[in-house]
């Protein structure tokens, strides 16, 4: 299993999907992530809840197996880029899940139809 940045956030920062996502969390070991969403959940949590909140949920993350991103991951990231029109974040961190054969748990509608993808749409939105 993968959790993209949106799961990380909405169980991070308590948001409406937080018990959703909860029970992905009982083990870390088994989770893969991307280096990428160190970067995006970082970079959020500093902006709307600070340093310290940052760091200790990007210390949660690094219990997972880290995903670096290769060269095969990096021209995979493209063709998916230009197949399905997603943005460059997007197109690694899907095409890293589908390099190791891992199901992407997310919230963020562009990988909603996508395969190999567990869609948990956020309240207000389709």
């Amino acid at each position: 299993m993968m959790i993209d940045s949106s799961g990380w956030l909405e169980y991070f920062l308590n948001g409406n999907l937080a018990k959703s996502y909860a029970g992905y969390f009982h083990k870390m070991d088994e989770l893969l992530t991307p280096t990428i969403v160190l970067y995006e959940v970082y970079k959020k949590l500093k902006k709307e809840a600070g340093e310290e909140m940052a760091l200790l949920a990007t210390g949660e993350i690094q219990r997972t197996q880290l995903a670096l991103l290769t060269d095969t991951i990096a021209y995979r990231a493209a063709d998916i880029s230009l197949k399905h029109r997603l943005a460059m974040a997007d197109s690694i961190i899907y095409a890293t899940a589908c390099e190791y054969g891992a199901t992407l748990v997310t919230s963020d509608e562009d990988f909603k139809n996508l395969p190999g993808v567990r869609y948990f749409p956020i309240k207000g939105k389709p």
